[in-house]
């Protein structure tokens, strides 16, 4: 596996082809960025998204040039205060060209899904995404080992097709 951090990891959402696929299997990140964000909305405060726009901006250049990025989140019902949080900013993605899917835990009837969060680039390509002790996004392992290749993509063609669009999954009382 090879590291990659800050402007390298970036280049890889400017560099894929065709499609890039992102499964988060955790209920929460506690990453820095998105501290005062998240506390703004347990508070009921307003939120600019100043601090979202170049994600935004990245999957907009993206999806604007035919390519695809799609998300499936894995969340536990019911939701956890990050997940409501993510449900609303979620909308922002998906105006930008990303599309969302949601997969309840108890959905899930026993279907494998690692431990780690991944993104699979055009399916050749997965990048594991590393965090700190303290929760601050650190990079990503990248591997094209085919074996991995192969699990990673089983994964994702299984768990796309179970999960909920996220106009669909919105719209229920969780």
């Amino acid at each position: 596996m090879r590291l990659l951090q800050g402007h390298e990891f970036e280049q890889l959402f400017r560099n894929f082809e065709r499609s890039a696929f992102h499964l988060e299997v955790n209920d929460s990140y506690d990453t820095p960025e998105e501290s005062e964000p998240f506390r703004r909305f347990l508070s009921g405060e307003p939120d600019d998204y100043a601090w979202h726009l170049p994600w935004l901006e990245l999957v907009s250049e993206a999806t604007k040039s035919g390519r695809t990025i799609e998300r499936v989140r894995i969340v536990s019902v019911p939701h956890v205060n990050y997940t409501r949080w993510g449900l609303t900013v979620a909308a922002l993605n998906i105006e930008a060209g990303e599309d969302i899917r949601w997969l309840p835990r108890p959905l899930l009837n026993g279907a494998a899904i690692p431990a780690d969060d991944f993104w699979l680039f055009d399916r050749d390509r997965v990048v594991f995404t590393l965090f700190t002790p303290d929760g601050a996004f650190s990079g990503g392992a990248e591997t094209q080992d085919p074996m991995i290749l192969e699990s990673c993509v089983r994964v994702r063609n299984d768990l796309w097709a179970r999960a909920i669009p996220h106009a669909d999954y919105a719209l229920g009382d969780r």
